[in-house]
């Protein structure tokens, strides 16, 4: 699976979870460790890690698993990491105090198929 497609089927499994405002930002001129942040949010520190569990669950179904997984314990910032693609699952408050999408501001945004 390319990372494009990655990234979108990451954003499709997120939005089956109800997960809020998806974004995927393509890195590939920006960055040398990824091509694609697909970031969303969750209301609760269990939707948080609904979603996250989704997407690695989902995924490995068709053999692709993450090279890593942080902060599920806690489920405010959950990153799956599948190297070309990152996923970040913020509980709300966590994503507006990080504010990734202003970081990488530069980075256009793709659409999710």
């Amino acid at each position: 699976m390319n990372s494009k497609k990655l990234a979108q089927s990451i954003a499709k499994i997120a939005d089956d979870k109800k997960a809020k405002d998806i974004v995927v930002l393509d890195l590939k001129n920006l960055s040398a460790f990824t091509d694609y942040f697909v970031i969303c949010s969750g209301s609760s520190d269990r939707q948080v890690k609904t979603i996250a569990g989704a997407i690695e669950g989902e995924l490995k179904k068709k053999d692709v698993r993450p090279l890593g997984m942080e902060g599920y314990a806690t489920g405010h910032w959950v990153l799956v990491d599948y190297g070309d693609v990152v996923a970040h699952v913020f509980y709300d408050d966590e994503r507006h105090y990080y504010q990734l999408e202003k970081l990488w501001a530069d980075a256009p945004q793709i659409k999710i198929a």
